[in-house]
Order: structure tokens, then sequence, then C-alpha cells
């Protein structure tokens, strides 16, 4: 199963992303997104799964920043 998981981070405007992955995140857990370390806040289905893919939206809040 390939999952989209897009990331958004409240209130802030450049956080987050879309990625593919072979796992699905779960709270509590820290994701690498680009340069940010986000942790899991709450994850929602956002469509049924379709043949190999499922669709998820993750809410997070940030970790850490990494310079550019």
């Amino acid at each position: 199963m390939i999952y989209k998981i897009s990331f958004v981070v409240p209130g802030r405007r450049k956080a987050g992303g879309i990625e593919n992955s072979e796992v699905a995140p779960h709270p509590g857990e820290r994701w690498q997104v680009g340069k940010q370390l986000l942790e899991i806040v709450e994850v929602i289905e956002l469509l049924p799964p379709r043949g190999d893919f499922a669709y998820l939206h993750a809410t997070c809040k940030l970790v850490k920043k990494t310079a550019e």
C-alpha cells in the first residue's frame, strides 16, 4: 500500500507538504518533511483506499526546522 499523506502545521504559512510513503503515520510519531521535523498530532483518512493507494491528512506540530 502506498500512502499519499498531506502534512499540515496549523498557524504556519509555509509548513507541511505532501509525501508518498509505504508506512502510515500515527499520532506521537515524528516525521522529517523536507527540512522540518514534525510531530504527528492527528491522522484522518481523506478517501477510502483505492487499489494500492490510501489518502491521509496529518495534522502536525513543528518540532524543529533545520537551516536552509
